[in-house]
């Protein structure tokens, strides 16, 4: 708990905003309200904003989950909740987006938390309006929240356009519904919505060159973690409770957090011990240090490590010291679109583009990506992807292998860009991707795409390019 010298110098720091008592600044749902109109106003990411939150507002182990999952579960719903909320303000003259957002958190617990009384909701909500408002505000909340307590939400059935409606159900914008439609249709889309409003998996890569995954399993259960093994990749494990980067296998470097689908891109690579590999858009460096298992510095394997940012290298650097792989890692910072005037042609043996891209596969971990995307950021994407492939098409060796991966699932991002680079290039040819033969929902005409739904993992893309001899 902070003192109260302390507390009297933070809220000093801010002179024209209403200080609140300490007690409110405090709570987890005055905390979650902040938060959620930054990213309202796109003032930040909900994965960065969550860990600030729980600093900045002393937030106990227990009001840190509250917290957490308010924010996420009323960021992934937003659509619904505002359609809940509609009919109950339409008489407002003016609503401030902090009484918004309040009033949504509000209906998030009200409507998909059991185990949180109603009492506990709406009186905290109340305390918070009259807080940071007045008690006219007070009453204001109060009456919308009471009155939706004893009428209901409105159904979403009385939507009579089947996409709108679709679009309300999952909280994904209606642009984007349409283009999940158009490429996997209604039903398939309905359930990828569904399946990102279920809480993400913890997931990590076991070292496997130290132990195997079931000695990692065992391991961390002496670290109060409860995990199984991965069904998707062969060197993974999920964790159904706990905190992998906290255990003691994180800090000794035989586990690193990394999502499954991810850990699939090394091994799509077949690797050699030998190999010289450029990854071309690196941190943190969760595929370089994945890569590096398979190469012996002995033997000239080596993988450069490129990334345009000199902040993120450092990150790079990090993980390959604490994953004991830094002897094969030479990290460069560097626009990888530059790589055809950087590296003399057939300099390499394996490629990795881990594409710049809109990151619809993390909506289960970044909810709020999706209110800020338009059908324009997949064109400027697009251009970047190819510009990249183009750059190093000559640097990867005849015979040799470019890896594409992505962690969206926008046929624009992902098969338009392979297929045009292969209509330009025909001395490139798609391959067969090792490792993935299991994942038969996902793995299509030498493409593997999987959709958040299929395995409760991020949504990922993976492609492997031969350059003909």
């Amino acid at each position: 708990m902070v003192s109260d010298d302390n507390w009297r110098q933070e809220k000093k720091l801010s002179k024209k905003k209403k200080q609140v008592p300490k007690h409110i600044y405090e709570n987890p749902r005055y905390a979650a309200m902040e938060l959620l109109v930054k990213i309202a106003s796109n003032q930040g990411y909900s994965n960065l904003l969550v860990n600030e939150g729980i600093k900045k507002h002393h937030l106990s182990s227990k009001d840190a989950r509250l917290m957490t999952e308010i924010v996420y579960g009323t960021t992934s719903r937003q659509l619904t909740l505002a359609y809940y909320l509609a009919p109950f303000i339409q008489k407002a003259k003016k609503v401030d987006l902090w009484v918004k957002e309040l009033l949504l958190l509000s209906i998030y617990q009200m409507e998909f938390l059991d185990k949180i009384p109603a009492y506990g909701i709406l009186n905290d909500a109340v305390d918070i309006a009259k807080a940071k408002g007045n008690p006219g505000i007070g009453k204001f909340v109060n009456g919308v929240l009471r009155t939706i307590q004893r009428q209901g939400v409105p159904n979403t059935a009385g939507i009579s356009d089947d996409i709108e409606r679709l679009s309300i159900e999952i909280s994904i914008p209606r642009w984007l519904t349409e283009v999940l439609i158009a490429d996997i249709g209604l039903e398939q889309t309905r359930e990828l919505g569904e399946s990102l409003l279920q809480t993400s998996r913890a997931s990590g890569r076991v070292a496997t060159r130290a132990l195997t995954r079931e000695e990692a399993v065992s391991a961390l259960s002496s670290d109060e973690i409860n995990a199984e093994l991965s069904v998707v990749s062969p060197v993974g494990i999920v964790a159904k409770k706990g905190f992998l980067a906290g255990s003691n296998l994180f800090k000794e470097g035989k586990l690193t957090v990394q999502d499954e689908t991810s850990m699939l891109v090394a091994p799509s690579m077949q690797l050699r011990p030998s190999d010289n590999v450029l990854d071309t858009c690196a941190a943190p460096g969760g595929k370089t240090t994945h890569i590096a298992e398979y190469l012996d510095a002995e033997q000239g394997g080596k993988v450069t490590a490129l990334d345009i940012h000199p902040h993120k290298i450092k990150l790079i650097e990090e993980n390959a010291e604490r994953l004991h792989v830094s002897s094969v890692i030479e990290p460069r910072v560097l626009d990888a679109r530059q790589a055809a005037d950087e590296f003399p042609d057939e300099s390499f043996d394996r490629i990795l583009i881990d594409a710049p891209c809109s990151g619809l596969g993390l909506l289960r971990r970044k909810p709020d990506i999706k209110y800020s995307k338009t059908i324009d950021d997949f064109i400027k994407l697009r251009q970047i992807q190819t510009e990249i492939l183009e750059s190093v098409a000559q640097k990867v060796k005849k015979n040799g292998i470019i890896t594409y991966s992505t962690c969206t699932v926008t046929t624009q991002e992902n098969e338009e860009v392979i297929q045009g680079f292969l209509e330009a290039h025909p001395d490139f040819e798609l391959i067969d991707i090792k490792g993935v033969a299991h994942l038969t929902k996902s793995y299509q005409q030498l493409m593997l795409k999987v959709y958040p739904h299929h395995y409760g993992t991020d949504g990922f893309f993976i492609s492997c390019l031969r350059r003909k001899s």
